[in-house]
């Protein structure tokens, strides 16, 4: 075994361990999941504990087409309990009142697109799994494993970051030794994904998030907006 394996079984450990202690708190628990490497890896080790665990997944009406039908293949495959969010206007009503928001309001088009219907459907549970890491910008390097997280209304619940010290080797190496298919957009360079819009090939290479929102910002907002934001 060398190093590099011997390391990585370490994290997948440690990362079981933070799951079985956070689904012993017991309560309702789900997985958000974009459908990149890393929620892939998530949701390879939550379904050795709950193969049905709801999965939301933030339908803005902006994805690629590559993550919409990559969704429905990983969907059909795992027989994942999927559940799309939606905004509370399509991408029609939404352009017709407000112009193109992402372009001239990003911040406000994720707000409305991605923070307030996942916060919406987060009232319902108690444990709420990611696959975010430090790594992946300045914003993420504090990241905990096990934090306690607000919603609007007040209402407190456990936000589970087991993948929070793992590095994109740890996730490609995990991906590839349980031959997990992942999204088709990491061969033409993408290296984080989002909503076509506000996607492009990374500016800077050592940071994956550079091609995000045109440089403008580095967050939608999910992980990091205060609870006075999303009100």
């Amino acid at each position: 075994m060398n190093l590099g394996t011997a390391e990585l079984e370490e994290k997948t450990a440690e990362a079981r361990e933070s799951i079985s202690l956070a689904l012993a708190k017991k309560g309702e628990a789900c997985l958000t999941c974009s459908f990149q490497a890393e929620d892939m890896v998530m949701l390879h080790l939550l379904r050795e504990w709950l193969p049905d665990i709801p999965v939301l997944f933030l339908e803005t009406g902006y994805h690629f087409q590559e993550t919409y039908r990559y969704r429905d293949e990983m969907t059909a495959r795992y027989k994942l309990n999927l559940v799309n969010l939606f905004p509370e206007l399509t991408v029609p009503e939404q352009e017709s009142r407000f112009g193109l928001l992402y372009q001239a309001e990003p911040d406000e088009c994720c707000k409305l697109r991605k923070v307030r219907p996942l916060f919406r459907a987060l009232e319902r549970y108690d444990v709420w799994f990611t696959g975010l890491r430090r790594v992946q910008s300045p914003t993420r390097a504090g990241l905990k494993v096990l934090d306690r997280f607000a919603l609007p209304s007040g209402r407190e619940l456990l936000k589970v970051n087991p993948l929070a010290g793992w590095l994109d080797r740890d996730v490609w190496e995990f991906a590839r030794a349980h031959e997990i298919p992942l999204l088709p957009l990491y061969a033409r360079g993408f290296t984080s994904i989002g909503c076509e819009p506000c996607t492009a090939l990374p500016s800077e290479a050592a940071n994956p998030r550079s091609g995000r929102w045109a440089g403008r910002k580095l967050e939608c907002g999910i992980h990091i907006a205060g609870v006075s934001e999303v009100r």
